[in-house]
């Protein structure tokens, strides 16, 4: 059996390092660790082979026997913390979720680490900023169940609460690597990867595309698109050809549309 301790004071020193990882991403590179919240992403988290340190639940919200149970398949036994109802909703994202709260340990996201299948489809994006947006990248990729996501030029570290609640956990059920721009290209290349950038100049709509080799479809900002090292190394630039007013959408709608497009010409 497990010992469950418990927390009740906000000026405990557990409670304001947690506000930390939430709050700074220098903490969470210095700790190696980061925060997750819900019981979905736990369970995403632990089947994505990354190790809970601590699991705190408030047992007004969720019941001892049901953490056991969560922790049960595990090889190794996390700290268990009840936390009074206080201290859950300071240390919560927002007064519904599930009554859990884990400190789980960060995983190495080098380029070199990936392991790709034979003709990988990957997506790539140069520089997202906006949480949400790469949350919904990632839970694209997910659906997609594409071999491996890149963040080129990354503003952020990938364990950002925001990040990680966009995904709905989706962070954990991807390969994800960063690294810079050049470093992405050179990685590419020396893969064979077709590279396919998304941008409005000298580029043939996606459905013309052949994506059945090893194919990386990379993505920028909605507000700058991608940068010229991008453009000058792109196999071919591709299009969305648009019927209203507007020539670019949501950065994540946009890639669902392409990835989708090269599922279909995989037979998927």
């Amino acid at each position: 059996m497990n010992e469950i301790k418990e927390i009740s004071s906000l000026q405990n020193p557990l409670v304001k390092k947690i506000l930390l990882l939430k709050e700074k991403s220098r903490e969470r590179k210095k700790e190696g660790l980061f925060i997750l919240e819900g019981q979905r992403e736990l369970e995403l988290a632990v089947k994505g082979d990354y190790k809970i340190q601590t699991l705190l639940f408030s047992d007004s919200i969720i019941s001892t026997h049901v953490i056991l149970e969560r922790i049960r398949t595990l090889d190794y036994s996390p700290s268990l913390i009840s936390v009074s109802k206080d201290v859950y909703q300071k240390i919560a994202y927002r007064e519904t979720t599930e009554g859990l709260v884990a400190i789980a340990k960060s995983k190495s996201h080098e380029l070199d680490e990936l392991q790709l299948m034979e003709n990988p489809l990957i997506l790539v994006a140069e520089a997202p900023e906006k949480p949400g947006n790469i949350g919904a990248l990632l839970r694209t990729a997910d659906a997609a169940n594409l071999d491996a996501v890149i963040i080129a030029n990354p503003k952020g570290d990938l364990y950002n609460p925001n990040i990680i609640r966009s995904s709905v956990g989706c962070v954990f059920t991807n390969q994800v690597a960063v690294g810079s721009t050049s470093e992405v290209i050179d990685f590419l290349k020396s893969k064979d990867f077709d590279i396919y950038c998304a941008a409005l100049s000298a580029s043939k709509p996606y459905t013309g595309i052949d994506f059945t080799k090893a194919s990386a479809i990379i993505v920028g900002t909605e507000s700058n698109g991608l940068s010229k090292e991008w453009l000058d190394n792109s196999t071919q630039n591709i299009i969305i050809p648009m019927r209203g007013e507007i020539d670019s959408m949501n950065v994540s709608v946009s890639a669902a549309i392409v990835i989708f497009e090269a599922l279909r010409q995989r037979g998927f």
